[in-house]
């Protein structure tokens, strides 16, 4: 299968640039200069994911994220020129799943495309358990990627999902911010403490019945945080 990545930059070159690398990894790539286009595109096209720009014209890329989150829960990349912790993190709060700053490297942004794309669509992996996994009011399919709580569909962004897979295959077990980081995004993990703590408080307000006092994903002081063994 050829993926479809949906690029949105107001900086052609950027645009132009972006498409010639993934090209060469075989991905088909629709481009748009700002949000509105890239919205219909979303429209009218199979996307399976997307690398958004924040400061664009008519549309900015939170913006876009906003309304896309709404639609589809699609890995999606913000670049950016800024490279401050604070834009990872307001990217993250909307929806976003990664973030790569201007000037990028491209063998980077190809493996962190490719890194996504895998995790989402589960491609080569043969350990996949396609029998429902259950915890509680938690029912997840592993390889429809179906979540439900109290047989109701919640709609997961691909972190989300695989923090709380990781969380429901190992009931009790307190993960670190650092291990969680490390095991979903199979990356060294510097500073991730504010950033699984985002992720965690966004599956908390999907799942949770009060996500003020969570019943599900406990935190352990000093430690980390566990699904409670039910």
């Amino acid at each position: 299968m050829k993926y479809n990545i949906l690029v949105c930059d107001d900086e052609k070159d950027i645009l132009d640039a972006i498409a010639i690398y993934l090209k060469s990894d075989n991905y088909n790539v629709y481009t748009a200069l700002n949000g509105k286009d890239a919205l219909e595109i979303l429209n009218t096209e199979e996307i399976h994911l997307a690398i958004i720009d924040l400061m664009m014209p008519e549309m900015d890329g939170i913006t876009l994220i906003i309304k896309m989150r709404e639609k589809t829960n699609i890995p999606i990349i913000i670049l950016s020129a800024k490279s401050e912790l604070t834009d990872k993190i307001i990217g993250l709060n909307v929806g976003a799943d990664d973030y790569i700053t201007k000037p990028f490297n491209a063998v980077e942004l190809n493996a962190r495309v490719n890194s996504l794309i895998r995790r989402y669509f589960s491609l080569g992996a043969s350990n996949i358990n396609t029998e429902n996994i259950k915890i509680g009011r938690i029912s997840i399919n592993d390889e429809s990627k179906e979540v439900m709580v109290e047989d109701e569909i919640v709609n997961l962004t691909p972190y989300e999902y695989k923090i709380l897979l990781l969380f429901v295959k190992n009931p009790g077990r307190v993960f670190s911010s650092n291990e969680i980081y490390e095991l979903v995004w199979e990356e060294e993990a510097i500073n991730v403490r504010k950033i699984i703590s985002v992720h965690i408080s966004h599956l908390r307000d999907k799942i949770e019945i009060n996500p003020r006092k969570p019943d599900l994903i406990k935190s352990v002081y000093g430690m980390g945080y566990k699904i409670e063994a039910k």
